[in-house]
């Protein structure tokens, strides 16, 4: 089973995020990469669960202008 994802970790610059092991940054077991994968909130800012994201929202297309 996964482990809860926190919404704001208190010091999330000690953890990789990539994986369900949330690997301390100098000892990355999972392979994932050289650099430790970021939170969200370390990305977006404390307040990224409340952002919208374009990939929920119904994508409306602009009207194509007619050239004269």
């Amino acid at each position: 089973m996964a482990k809860k994802f926190p919404i704001i970790p208190l010091h999330p610059e000690r953890v990789c995020w990539g994986c369900d092991k949330y690997c301390p940054t100098d000892s990355l077991a999972c392979g994932n990469g050289s650099e430790r994968t970021q939170h969200p909130s370390e990305l977006f800012g404390p307040d990224w669960m409340e952002r919208e994201s374009p990939l929920l929202e119904p994508q409306v297309d602009a009207p194509l202008k007619k050239s004269a």
